[in-house]
Parts: structure tokens; C-alpha cells; sequence
């Protein structure tokens, strides 16, 4: 497990608790909310079109799919950002770029990335970052889960708490995404969030023990309907 120790003062238990909330919240300006992440073209290949079938979806993607290397991946860049060990946020940074398998997924990362990094510098007290390191990340790409684990370590939230945020901003997003295209009622996506804990928290105990030799995915279901995504022909969603 990676150290959870932070370089700076640990807030209460309750203040942490009011951070988590308001970096995983929907209300966070990121744009979250333009991306389905293929889910779209799925519904639209009537693949996805019962709450069973979305549920076993998001199960999957969580087991092995993109957002379990993206939560690895945010876990180092929020261990990096404790030690100031800004190469190394780099370096995983360029690691979650690399394993972009579309444009579309690779532009929404980093689109939701440079928003963060930008909400997070110009609230008080933003982070203290070398300016070359900023300047890098504004004008290469910086990606959604670097952000948010250099924002979770500025605001001193520990890295269990930081995962399960992410992993349950990621999960409200798609059902939200699912009520418009299923489409499901609001008292149906809120069951299915609510079932859907336990596997949130056995995926988010996986991720906190997994090696860096072990960080893989096998979400090609999403790859290819990422890619289809983007010549479809009538779209809600941006990917």
C-alpha cells in the first residue's frame, strides 16, 4: 500500500469528510457530466438497455476496465504529491496518456484534467507547485486522475477515502448519463448506486494493494465502443 502519511496538516475528520464531498461531487466544474464514455453508443446498440445489464457494465469496468488503472493511477499521483516528488507525478501522468486506447477517452481526461488543475490553483490556498511543473501540465495535458490525486493530497484527504471518492464520482456520472439514455428513472439509478457499494469498496481494497508491475486493463468492450462513439451518427454525450 502506498504511504498515507501527508506533508500537510491533517484537518479533521470532518472537514477531510467535507473535501471528499466536494471533489467527488457532480456540482464540480470538470464537465463530467458531457461524457457517457461510450456507454452511449452501447444503449444506442441496444447492448446496454435493462438496469441488470447496466449494473453488470459498471461491475466489469470496475473489475478490470479503465477506471480501475485510472484509480491506480491517481493513487500514485497523489502519493507523488505528498513527497513533492513532482517527476514522478509526471511520469504517471504520461503513463495515463499512454494508456488512452481513443482520441475521445484521451481528450476527456485530459479536458476534465485542465479544468481541475485550473479550479484547484485559483482556490485558496492553492497548492505550492514549481512553476515549471504547472507551466508543463497546462500546456501537455494534465489527466483527470493527476489532478484529482494532487488535489486530494493538497487537501490532506487520505488515499482510502480519495479512491472511494473517485470511484463513486465515476459511477454517478455513468448512471446519470444512463437515467437520460436508457432511459431509467431517477428512484432506479439511485438503487442501482446504492447496490452497487460493495463492489466500489472491494474494488477500491483491490486498488490500494495492487503493484505497479500489476497496473493493466482489459476494458476493450469500451475501447470499441469509445471508437464507434465517434462517428456516430446523433449524440447526447461528447464521448
Amino acid at each position: 500500500m502506498l504511504p498515507i502519511a501527508s506533508t500537510t496538516a491533517a484537518p479533521s475528520g470532518a472537514i477531510a469528510l467535507l473535501r471528499l464531498l466536494q471533489l467527488a461531487s457532480p456540482a464540480l466544474p470538470v464537465g463530467a457530466f458531457s461524457y457517457s464514455e461510450g456507454l452511449e453508443t452501447l444503449v444506442f446498440q441496444q447492448r446496454i438497455t435493462t438496469p441488470a445489464e447496466l449494473a453488470h457494465w459498471l461491475e466489469q469496468e470496475l473489475s478490470r476496465g479503465s477506471i480501475a488503472l485510472d484509480g491506480a493511477l491517481m493513487l500514485r499521483c497523489h502519493g507523488a504529491s505528498q513527497t513533492q516528488d513532482w517527476q514522478g507525478l509526471l511520469r504517471w501522468n504520461d503513463w495515463s496518456s499512454a494508456s488512452r486506447e481513443t482520441e475521445e477517452l484521451r481528450q476527456q481526461s485530459e479536458q476534465m484534467g485542465r479544468s481541475l488543475l485550473r479550479l484547484l490553483l485559483q482556490l485558496t490556498p492553492p497548492p505550492t507547485l514549481p512553476t515549471p511543473l504547472s507551466a508543463q501540465l497546462r500546456s501537455e495535458g494534465c489527466n483527470f486522475c493527476t489532478a484529482f490525486g494532487l488535489a486530494a493530497a493538497h487537501w490532506a484527504i487520505p488515499q482510502d477515502q480519495a479512491l472511494l471518492g473517485y470511484l463513486q464520482s465515476w459511477a454517478t456520472n455513468l448512471v446519470a448519463a444512463a437515467i437520460k439514455l436508457v432511459p431509467l428513472g431517477q428512484t432506479v439509478g439511485q438503487q442501482l448506486l446504492f447496490d452497487l457499494q460493495p463492489t466500489l469498496e472491494q474494488a477500491a481494497q483491490a486498488l490500494l494493494v495492487r503493484g505497479d508491475g500489476e497496473l493493466e486493463t482489459c476494458g476493450w468492450g469500451l475501447s470499441l465502443a469509445s471508437m464507434a462513439h465517434a462517428g456516430q451518427y446523433s449524440r447526447l454525450f461528447r464521448s
